[in-house]
């Protein structure tokens, strides 16, 4: 059997993922009869059918399901060596860090004063994104090493835990709510998220501040909070890092911490990455014991 191709990867997940020959032409900018003669040709190439398909549908064989997988895998390590092969040889390198805005615990001004002090760590760089996307920004080698909040796709990636946190409820302060000195989730029954779900339903998957719409950014969810449209849940650090005179930052009984990790690609081998990596566990290992309570003798 030769070996497969990239096109014909890219090719077989357009399709695997649209389930429709015309959707994924148009997603590849191709007409859809060489699109469907390079599925044919590379499931003569493998021996085993891809697709079931019929006059009303196209779905995955098993052994589509298993080539899916380890086609994303394969695409996402092309994409990565491409970008890790420029940014090495780039004339400037730098270390990319991926976080989202806010969500560092307090600890990123700190995590990077310790990093500058290591002479051979290159400049940082800050490659900022949304809720989810620093792992598969680490994946795809657009940033070697990023904060995020767990839990996350671990997929390829190391990571150690810096720091955890309580988990807020951001109230009006005119809300009745700000009465109570301790909350559960069913007391937040009909208030709304800034995505229209409800706050009350059940406990939430990933505790962290809301991306919505909308509202596009934290300073814009703040103010819809004002006004008591809408309550958020955010880690501690955040609450302490916006103090508003409108808004209450309450606990929430069952609401589980939320954990602020540092992670990297496994097979990353720069010493950047490990300067990085060792500062903020420093960091964090520092902040962590001076919220501890002292003891006495």
């Amino acid at each position: 059997m030769n070996d497969l191709e990239v096109r014909q990867l890219r090719y077989f997940v357009a399709v695997a993922e649209e389930l429709h020959f015309g959707r994924a032409a148009a997603r590849l900018g191709m007409a859809q009869p060489p699109l469907s003669r390079t599925i044919r040709n590379l499931e003569r190439q493998l021996g085993v059918a891809l697709f079931e398909r019929t006059t009303r549908q196209v779905k995955l064989t098993a052994a589509g399901e298993v080539l899916l997988r380890d086609a994303r895998t394969v695409l996402e390590a092309v994409t990565a060596a491409a970008c890790r092969a420029r940014q090495a040889g780039s004339a400037s390198p730098r270390l990319r860090i991926a976080l989202k805005a806010d969500v560092d615990g307090g600890l990123l001004s700190q995590i990077l004063d310790a990093y500058r002090a290591d002479d051979a760590a290159p400049p940082p760089e800050l490659v900022l994104g949304g809720f989810g996307e620093q792992p598969q920004a680490l994946r795809d080698g657009h940033a070697d090493v990023g904060l995020v909040l767990c839990p996350f796709d671990t997929r390829g990636l190391d990571s150690e835990p810096l720091l955890t946190e309580p988990v807020l409820v951001a109230v009006a302060a005119a809300d009745p709510l700000t009465a109570r000195t301790r909350l559960c989730l069913a007391d937040l029954a009909g208030r709304k998220l800034p995505g229209g779900a409800s706050a009350g339903l059940g406990r939430p998957v990933e505790p962290r501040p809301e991306a919505a719409r909308p509202a596009s950014n934290l300073s814009e969810i703040l103010s819809l909070v004002e006004t008591g449209s809408v309550v958020f849940f955010t880690p501690a650090s955040v609450a302490r890092r916006y103090p508003r005179s409108e808004i209450a930052y309450l606990p929430v009984n069952d609401l589980p911490d939320s954990t602020l990790a540092v992670a990297w690609p496994q097979d990353a081998r720069s010493p950047a990455v490990a300067a990085f990596v060792r500062a903020a566990c420093t960091v964090a290992a520092a902040r962590t014991q001076s919220l501890m309570p002292s003891t006495t003798t």
